[in-house]
């Protein structure tokens, strides 16, 4: 049984950093893309980020790019989102994810596993 397991969400501070993590287990993701998707309440899920298989630099939803960085790690299964000068906007639940492919896609739909979401609340 395939599972992500996102960690690290809390409220913090307008500024703050946070750090999330994402433990997969299951399958073998080595060659597969993954990363991150946030929604916020009452908007529809958004892309946050995502890395190839091999790793290498993310590609970041403009929102975040400057502020936000993927990193992952084949040998432990993991997947992190560093998260630097939060805003309010910030605020969601963010979702680990992953699809079988090594192609990277903006949409939600196309990814075919999800963890269960942790929530990040920024305060200004």
């Amino acid at each position: 049984q395939v599972q992500l397991v996102e960690s690290g969400g809390g409220s913090v501070q307008a500024g703050s950093s946070l750090r999330l993590s994402c433990v997969a287990s299951g399958r073998n993701f080595n060659h597969s893309a993954m990363g991150w998707f946030r929604q916020a309440p009452g908007k529809e899920r958004e892309y946050v980020g995502v890395v190839h298989g091999s790793g290498g630099n993310a590609y970041l939803a403009d929102s975040v790019r400057g502020r936000f960085a993927i990193s992952r790690d084949n040998l432990e299964n993991t997947i992190d989102l560093q998260m630097n000068s939060l805003k309010s906007e910030d605020t969601a639940i963010y979702y680990c994810i992953a699809r079988v492919r090594d192609t990277i896609v903006f949409y939600p739909e196309f990814y075919d596993y999800w963890g269960q979401g942790t929530r990040v609340t920024v305060s200004s």
